[in-house]
């Protein structure tokens, strides 16, 4: 890895002071916010995209199925990095919910802005649009709260999200060596989405949600082109997702061979975020602040999914369980995934208020 100097110094510098100093705090969900507005399909196209609505109702009505042959006019609902677009008044507003709550770092609304991902919407021509603007929705959030505590500095993470695709494995049982995606597809779309997360204003990059560490691979490949071709970079921050009770990514690797994997790469922090409530993560979670010589992270999700795909776990509940994390040492940053809200936020950075953040081992080489 080449060494360059910092996109921003005064911002990297100001955040490897903070998290020298105390336990830094993530926002919650997206998704789970968004959803409280109740938006239709009209609401997710806005005025700009309401052409393409008409167009795939009466392509609907006239027996094509999804709208074919009518262009962009797949159904958007459910697209949220669209409203990125088409409502960002929700987007900020939820930005600003979280930092009012406490957070200290707040998450782009691009966790499906590749054209990987957008490819299902038929909107991958938007990918850069929708990157640049989710970091600049963020920016303008942080800026206006720490315009009024300039004492706290406030950081975007511009999130790049593991694709709908993986590289590792066949989605066809019949042809085992089938791939959907090639890691050269995938280095390419997010080199493209890595540009507009720049671009918008983001202070970290952090790919996250990784199940296939060769998609994480292909991601951390096109983050060091972006970096190279301006000559210089932004501290990265890399989450895995741990997929259930087998202790292993999707791509069957544990915690501890996920961060060998990826360790070359020298991230500002490593963490795991998704798929387990925190109390399923915490062993997890306690391999890499036991082996990474890196900030550990953990935005963990609202405990399991019920029936009806909801999550239970109350703030006060979740909270708890994560004071064990800190009061053990394990952890630099927290924050939620799914089924998270402000309030959860809010409990949260309340039992990490004036506890020691975990200090990096000094991890002695094989040579050594």
């Amino acid at each position: 890895m080449k060494t360059l100097p910092w996109h921003n110094p005064a911002r990297a510098q100001a955040l490897q002071q903070a998290l020298a100093a105390r336990i830094l705090v993530m926002d919650g969900a997206m998704g789970t916010m968004i959803q409280r507005h109740e938006l239709d399909e009209a609401a997710y196209r806005g005025e700009r995209f309401a052409e393409g609505y008409d167009g795939l109702r009466a392509a609907i009505e006239a027996g094509h199925e999804h709208g074919e042959g009518c262009g962009c006019a797949r159904d958007q609902r459910g697209n949220n990095d669209l409203l990125s677009l088409t409502r960002p008044e929700i987007i900020s507003g939820i930005h600003s919910e979280y930092l009012a709550a406490g957070a200290d770092l707040i998450e782009t609304n691009t966790f499906n802005s590749t054209t990987i991902s957008l490819a299902d919407y038929g909107l991958e021509h938007l990918a850069y649009e929708l990157n640049a603007t989710g970091a600049r929705l963020a920016r303008e959030a942080c800026d206006a709260a720490e315009a009024l505590d300039p004492s706290r500095p406030r950081f975007v993470i511009g999130v790049l999200g593991p694709t709908s695709r993986t590289a590792s494995l066949s989605p066809d049982v019949n042809r085992p060596g089938y791939r959907a995606v090639t890691f050269d597809e995938l280095r390419i779309a997010y080199r493209e989405a890595t540009d507009g997360l720049i671009d918008g204003g983001a202070d970290v990059i952090m790919v996250e949600t990784i199940f296939d560490t060769l998609n994480a691979k292909a991601a951390v490949f096109a983050v060091e082109e972006a970096f190279d071709a301006r000559g210089v970079r932004l501290p990265l921050m890399i989450s895995g997702t741990i997929t259930d009770a087998s202790g292993r990514t999707l791509s069957g690797q544990t915690a501890e061979a996920f961060w060998y994997s990826l360790r070359h790469v020298q991230p500002l922090a490593i963490g795991l975020n998704c798929a387990l409530g925190a109390k399923d993560l915490r062993v997890h979670v306690d391999v890499l602040a036991q082996v990474a010589d890196a900030y550990v992270s953990a935005h963990p999700n609202a405990g399991l999914p019920n029936a009806f795909g909801g999550y239970d776990e109350t703030p006060e509940d979740m909270a708890a369980v994560l004071s064990e994390f800190v009061e053990a040492g394990l952890l630099n940053l927290v924050g939620g995934c799914c089924g998270t809200t402000p309030a959860h936020i809010a409990a949260i950075a309340a039992v990490v208020e004036g506890v020691e953040p975990r200090r990096l081992p000094q991890v002695v080489s094989a040579a050594a």
